[in-house]
């Protein structure tokens, strides 16, 4: 009789599942908008000779964690006024370079139709959800936020309202497109 080529093993049957852990990224913001980032209690800084990191590059840094680990992570903003905030962030495939499409001869393009809808009040650099969930798109350094779409797109919902969701700041925008 032959044996197996793989070895067997006891299991141990748990009465509690396993936890699942993620990345823990910690991100405290000082008085003058200066923010330290930590990765699983390491610090991560920016590349060498770049200025330290900002409340703008929020978005910027967690585009990059979670690219580079390819897996949600676990996001505790402390603010200079000892709010905080947590949230699980998940990698954006909206930045996933793919093959360029073959261009059209200039006499047959035709420009889309867009409309725009315009909301305020999002964290500067925040992710901004555009719902019926099409696209996403990131609030200027002001804090504003333009979804805009083609006219196919927003006639895809029967009521013609878009939804603009700030992914940090909870700020959320519901209105018809112009």
């Amino acid at each position: 009789m032959t044996r197996p080529r793989y070895k067997r093993t006891t299991t141990e049957h748990r009465d509690e599942p396993m936890p699942v852990v993620l990345p823990h990224v910690v991100m405290e913001v000082a008085l003058d908008g200066t923010m330290t980032v930590t990765v699983d209690g390491a610090p991560y800084g920016p590349e060498p000779f770049v200025p330290a990191w900002r409340r703008e590059d929020f978005a910027r840094v967690l585009d990059q964690l979670t690219d580079q680990r390819r897996s949600p992570v676990r996001v505790e903003v402390r603010e200079a006024d000892g709010t905080t905030f947590t949230d699980i962030i998940t990698p954006s495939t909206r930045r996933r370079r793919h093959p360029a499409p073959t261009p059209e001869p200039p006499a047959q393009r035709v420009m889309p139709e867009l409309v725009m809808l315009h909301g305020e009040g999002f964290v500067p650099g925040e992710d901004v959800a555009i719902a019926v969930v099409i696209a996403h798109g990131d609030a200027a350094l002001d804090g504003t936020m333009r979804g805009l779409l083609t006219a196919e797109q927003a006639t895809t919902s029967p009521t013609r309202e878009v939804i603009l969701l700030g992914r940090v700041s909870g700020t959320l925008t519901i209105g018809h497109p112009e």
